[in-house]
């Protein structure tokens, strides 16, 4: 599988918004899910779930993105969403993109950076 990839992260202060976008490619067909997960610092080397999305459309967000977050795809162009609105400094992490394959191997992008300051 080809490692998919990232883009819209960036520094936004408290109460903005932001928008990553995942783009994947090769086995498109063996894609059974996509989503989001982020990593900071004192986690090391786990990452937390975001928001996942399957190929049928079903929706999954942890407890912290409910109401704030929404993650959406566009089968047309591989691409997955992860809108982000009222952020906070909680928020600021590493956010990868993580392509679930039919079969259970999962593929990692190269991560972005979200920063929220004042």
């Amino acid at each position: 599988q080809v490692q998919p990839v990232e883009s819209g992260g960036g520094l936004v202060q408290p109460g903005g918004s932001l928008r990553l976008s995942c783009t994947a490619s090769g086995q498109i067909f063996r894609i059974a899910a996509m989503g989001w997960y982020r990593q900071t610092p004192d986690q090391r080397e786990q990452r937390e779930l975001v928001a996942t999305i399957t190929s049928f459309g079903q929706t999954n967000y942890a407890d912290s993105a409910k109401g704030r977050f929404t993650i959406s795809r566009d089968n047309a162009k591989n691409t997955v969403y992860l809108q982000m609105n009222s952020l906070n400094p909680e928020d600021t992490a590493v956010y990868y993109c993580g392509v679930h394959y039919l079969g259970g191997s999962l593929r990692w992008g190269q991560g972005t950076q979200v920063t929220v300051s004042s």
